[in-house]
């Protein structure tokens, strides 16, 4: 079995700490890595032992929810209440950084940012990290190397698809379950 690249596994644990998210609008996770090494990881969520999304609602204001911390900047703090420099850090998170997330990362010494999915990428955002020296790049996690059985499973269902073929299932109902295992084992 060949190993996840790094960057795959950095980015995995910033999927799996997005799930500790507690705003319902958008789980995002962020993981902070200094030679190979997680310094710190956040979610996005109110501030601790304050009330969340998920229990009363987004708190919306100019179409942000001002209840919330971002995944980054809960990492960043994270850093600074327990005394780890940033200084030439990276940090990967699950999607694209806010205008405000970028420049706290940029702040905060970071050089490299590695995101998953783009989400409302400003333009400004670009180009401060690119005056900074910051290098980015995005990185999708490719969900199918962390399931060890995906193979066998794919095969498992293309078999399954031939056989139901051989049968003589009615084509659209066997399209219908093609497509619906297209979507199973594409990422999204």
């Amino acid at each position: 079995m060949e190993r996840i690249s790094w960057n795959q596994y950095f980015m995995a644990q910033s999927h799996l700490l997005a799930l500790r998210s507690t705003c319902s609008r958008l789980m995002v996770g962020a993981t902070v890595v200094r030679d190979k090494r997680i310094i710190a990881g956040g979610y996005n969520g109110a501030i601790s032992g304050g009330v969340h999304c998920i229990d009363d609602g987004c708190y919306v204001i100019d179409d942000h929810c001002v209840r919330t911390i971002h995944a980054e900047v809960n990492a960043l703090l994270q850093c600074a209440k327990f005394g780890v420099p940033t200084e030439g850090a990276e940090i990967y998170v699950t999607h694209f950084p806010c205008l405000n997330c970028c420049k706290a990362l940029i702040q905060a010494g970071i050089r490299k940012v590695y995101y998953a999915a783009d989400y409302k990428n400003h333009p400004y955002a670009l180009e401060l990290f690119d005056q900074a020296g910051v290098h980015v790049e995005q990185v999708e996690l490719e969900e199918m190397i962390l399931d060890t059985n995906s193979q066998e499973k794919l095969k498992f269902t293309a078999d399954l698809l031939g056989q139901l073929e051989e049968l003589g299932l009615d084509e659209k109902e066997l399209q219908a379950l093609k497509e619906k295992a297209n979507k199973l084992f594409t990422p999204s």
